[in-house]
């Protein structure tokens, strides 16, 4: 299966070079001399000439891409690389779909999918219509289990409650409360 490492962004100079947007977090991928298929048929293959960060921008030459006006017909496309299988690491298309529950089997709803966050990614689990976002950390969702079709979430009091108020009244404050 191919997946997504970057998608090509404005043309950069005269001679080519292009604003990548980085979506691997293996740039390594992406290095000189590293042969990449496209999204786009005019373009089916690129060799990776040159790769620089600047500013907080990707750039990238290819051998390929020698003019501007060939590197502004590449823009759109992606750079697709083969997926490679990590022990404790999945994809979100593997997770999206999972059923959510509880340490115990209860039903929590289903993951509609993964977002990367600041400090770790968040696995979003929709249930009754709302999205909760679930800190991804092996404390929260202890077990991950695609071929049961499943993932184990032991949440903290209150994150899956509803939004008229906690189950346990007595524990839960909030603003303008007496402590």
């Amino acid at each position: 299966m191919e997946l997504r490492a970057a998608v090509v962004g404005p043309a950069h100079g005269l001679h080519g070079e292009v604003v990548l947007d980085v979506r691997t977090d293996s740039p390594g991928r992406l290095s000189p001399g590293s042969e990449l298929r496209t999204s786009d048929p005019r373009w089916p293959t690129l060799t990776v000439a040159s790769l620089r960060t600047q500013k907080s921008r990707v750039y990238a030459g290819f051998e390929q891409v020698l003019t501007r006006e060939d590197a502004e017909s590449l823009r759109g496309a992606e750079l697709l690389v083969e997926a490679v299988t990590e022990e404790d690491a999945w994809y979100p298309h593997e997770l999206q779909g999972l059923r959510a529950v509880t340490p115990r089997g209860e039903e929590l709803g289903e993951v509609a999918g993964l977002q990367a966050g600041a400090a770790q990614d968040l696995l979003l689990v929709r249930r009754d219509g709302r999205t909760i976002m679930v800190p991804f950390v092996r404390q929260l969702v202890p077990v991950v289990d695609v071929e049961g079709g499943r993932v184990v979430i032991d949440a903290p009091p209150g994150l899956f409650e509803d939004e008229e108020g906690p189950a346990d009244l007595g524990t839960s404050r909030g603003p303008g409360d007496a402590r």
